[in-house]
């Protein structure tokens, strides 16, 4: 402890930050490996005043969150970090180390906002919009009996991903491997047709 007591007053305040934040993102990549972040998110709304939520975000042009809890604890440690060695390697100096922490600092708020925008727009609810469907090509996978007597299954590439849905249909049987269209989605099957 001897150490900490040589410091300079400005040593000794980028490194007290510099030590809080970092403790403080070591606790949030824990929440996040043992996903206790996924669901919640404390961070809070600049954008025109409290809206009582925890989960909103300041938005800067589109839809980029720069004063985010995570985001602020990156611009904290990489600042603290690099104010310290800077005050370390130029005693004699107080502005350059405010610079190069104010500098560095900026970058990974900057860098955090740009990746959990990056994040976001990947996220998907998985949620099937039913209206879209309608008007799909799609491949019968199990053959689809005639007149709705029973359920055949079919396979299509939609929203982005691949899907496997029960299927009817009003005219012949289908056979497998029959290319149909999407009539209608109603609760949990489509009504198909042959394609012409």
């Amino acid at each position: 402890m001897e150490w900490f007591i040589q410091l300079s007053a400005a040593e000794k305040t980028y490194f007290i930050i510099a030590v809080v934040a970092s403790v403080l993102l070591v606790i949030q990549i824990i929440m996040l490996l043992f996903s206790f972040g996924s669901d919640v998110d404390f961070d809070t709304s600049l954008d025109g005043g409290f809206d009582g939520g925890l989960d909103g975000d300041a938005d800067v042009g589109g839809g980029l969150s720069l004063f985010t809890i995570k985001s602020l604890t990156a611009f904290f440690t990489l600042g603290g970090w690099c104010g310290f060695t800077a005050q370390t390697f130029m005693p004699e100096n107080l502005w350059a180390p405010v610079l190069i922490a104010f500098a560095t600092g900026s970058a990974a708020l900057f860098g955090v906002a740009f990746a959990m925008r990056g994040i976001a727009k990947m996220q998907c609810s998985g949620n099937i919009i039913k209206s879209n469907l309608v008007g799909n090509a799609a491949t019968v996978y199990v053959s689809v009996p005639q007149n709705r007597t029973g359920r055949g299954k079919i396979t299509l590439t939609a929203q982005g991903r691949y899907m496997e849905l029960d299927a009817v249909t009003d005219g012949d049987r289908l056979p497998v491997d029959t290319v149909v269209v999407i009539d209608e989605y109603n609760e949990d099957f489509a009504v198909v047709s042959k394609k012409q």
